[in-house]
């Protein structure tokens, strides 16, 4: 993995030594208002960062790639993410503090992620899974060219009721 500058932003490869300062991001309750919930400790993050560090599932199956997004000030904001799958797919997910929503700075960092995948790790169909009623989130994949799956795709990806399947196809540039 590679360090990647996005304008303002830049994305570092997510390490076990991030985890204290991710903690405090992640414990911004602000960002739990759809799904998901704070960590419920400084050791399990460590813990965690350390496992995503292997950077493949204990299958091989799958690549994790995960970074950090720093701003020019050095502090941390959130994550990008992208699990790797073969024939090109990858899902992404991301989190942002909510001190920075409203900034551009989510999309900027999601749109320099797509670009690495799709350049350096050969993925031309991403996904992202959504409770429906995140619309900030929802705008934000739309404007990165993102669209409501099909139906059928929504089953295969057994989305839960209540949450969206978005997809978009990418070709290399």
């Amino acid at each position: 993995m590679r360090v990647i500058e996005a304008g303002s932003l830049t994305l570092e490869p997510q390490i076990a030594a991030h985890a204290d300062e991710m903690f405090v991001v992640l414990s911004d309750p602000a960002i739990y208002e759809y799904e998901n919930e704070p960590p419920p400790s400084l050791e399990w993050l460590h813990a965690r960062f350390a496992k995503l560090e292997t950077r493949r599932s204990a299958d091989g199956h799958e690549q994790w790639l995960n970074w950090v997004i720093r701003v020019p000030t050095s502090e941390l904001i959130g994550y990008v993410q992208a699990t790797v799958r073969g024939e090109g797919r990858a899902a992404i997910a991301y989190v942002l503090s909510s001190a920075y929503w409203g900034r551009n700075l989510g999309r900027q960092a999601v749109e320099a992620m797509i670009c690495e995948l799709v350049e350096h790790y050969e993925v031309r169909s991403l996904y992202a899974v959504l409770k429906r009623e995140n619309l900030r989130s929802m705008r934000l994949l739309e404007r990165l060219g993102f669209s409501v799956a099909a139906p059928e795709q929504q089953l295969t990806h057994q989305v839960e009721p209540g949450e969206v399947l978005m997809r978009r196809e990418s070709q290399r540039t």
